[in-house]
């Protein structure tokens, strides 16, 4: 029958441990800044976008994501190369989607004194640069997984 040990605790080197102890400050810092405004929306604000992601975005990227791997069927080392730019992709306009939609285009220029015009474009010129660069060094690696495959005798 195995002994049940006690779980250790696993430390880090100093440097780890310093720098988890100030990213926690800083963390904490933001917090207390943000939540000095308008504490109650910004705390419903983080509590309705935890469960619009759980409930809604989740079960909805997975399900598109095994669609795309039952698809790539033998190729499915592949997915990745559509997988990492949609996120990068989506994560820029879960971001920016009021300025990318143009809904706060008018406070963004009252807050800031630049134009709220152009958010959409950069964001598709940014998407497009991110899937053109996936597959372009998808090419490569095909091309170079081709010469280093050595011929087939028959």
């Amino acid at each position: 029958m195995p002994s049940l040990k006690p779980p250790r605790l696993v430390v880090g080197s100093p440097l780890q441990l310093l720098l988890l102890v100030c990213s926690f400050a800083l963390a904490g810092y933001a917090g207390v800044r943000l939540l000095a405004g308008d504490w109650f929306r910004v705390a419903l604000w983080f509590v309705g976008a935890a469960l619009i992601h759980d409930l809604v975005l989740l079960p909805l990227y997975s399900a598109v994501d095994r669609v795309f791997i039952g698809a790539a069927g033998r190729h499915r080392r592949r997915v990745g190369y559509v997988r990492v730019p949609a996120v990068l992709s989506g994560l820029l306009l879960l971001v920016w989607f009021p300025l990318i939609s143009g809904q706060a285009a008018g406070r963004y220029e009252f807050a800031t004194g630049l134009s709220g015009d152009g958010f959409l474009a950069r964001w598709l010129l940014i998407t497009a640069v991110l899937f053109g660069g996936s597959a372009l060094l998808l090419v490569l690696r095909l091309r170079r997984a081709t010469k280093e495959r050595p011929p087939v005798v028959h």
